[in-house]
């Protein structure tokens, strides 16, 4: 029996997706492709019959504007938005702002699925050095997060992400469920990815298979004791859905005329 219902999704395309870099923690908003893809998931959901009582986003522009947008289209802007940096994309050290088809060209396809996509692979730590660094670590939104800015991470593998996620997950969400709000979480692809293995019971070994596409909404149904009473479903066109998912993996490959 269905006791709770929770969405969750990636946010919507941004500008460093569409140019296929490293974002993580740099702040991007939508491309023009990424709105439309906020404000398509917002008509489904609507269609669907979906009423939110809460929205959980990230302190990253991204997954804020993506909630924005879907519940401008549903008719319920109302709806309170909580946002944590323990929602936050991974951080990927020193990868971040590069070209993944390069660093597949470079480093090899493997290397760079695995810094993308395993469990406990960390990449290279960010440096002071490296031309993002001062742009994340002076922004004033860290200076309001639940730790000290010398505590936030350098570098995360998957493992990470769960464990800074996990405190968020069950001490500010997951009472909120039991209290019977509907909710829906704007987060990204790796955050959605740890909060579907700790739900799931993904195995560290199959997690890296896990790919999610950007502005799709996932579905989880839940028991009383939040176990799944099925696989997470993808809502929307299956076959658009599955094209998605193959764009995002190819991401990570040497392009073809490179090959």
């Amino acid at each position: 029996m269905v006791k709770y219902r929770l969405v969750l999704l990636r946010h919507g395309e941004g500008a460093w997706n569409k140019e296929n870099r490293f974002c993580s923690w740099v702040d991007q908003k939508l491309s023009n492709d990424g709105i439309k893809e906020a404000q398509n998931c917002g008509k489904h959901l609507k269609a669907l019959g979906f009423e939110f009582d809460l929205v959980f986003t990230s302190v990253l522009r991204r997954s804020i504007q993506t909630a924005w947008l879907i519940l401008e289209e549903m008719g319920q802007e109302w709806v309170p938005i909580q946002s944590s940096w323990r929602l936050n994309e991974r951080h990927y050290g020193a990868l971040i702002g590069l070209n993944r088809a390069e660093m597949a060209l470079n480093h090899g396809e493997e290397q760079v699925k695995l810094w993308r996509r395993s469990y406990d692979i960390t990449p290279p730590p960010i440096t002071e050095s490296h031309p993002y660094y001062e742009e994340i670590y002076n922004d004033r939104r860290y200076k309001c997060s639940d730790v000290s800015q010398d505590s936030l991470p350098k570098a995360e593998s998957l493992k990470d992400v769960l464990d800074r996620l996990l405190p968020y997950w069950n001490e500010k969400i997951v009472p909120e469920l039991k209290s019977g709000k509907m909710i829906l979480i704007s987060a990204h692809g790796n955050s959605s990815r740890a909060l579907l293995k700790h739900v799931e019971g993904i195995s560290d070994e199959d997690i890296i298979n896990v790919t999610l596409p950007t502005g799709v909404p996932i579905l989880l149904e839940l028991d009383e004791n939040l176990h799944p009473l099925g696989p997470h479903q993808f809502l929307g066109d299956q076959e658009a859905i599955q094209a998605a998912i193959k764009k995002v993996e190819d991401q990570g490959k040497v392009k073809s005329a490179e090959k």
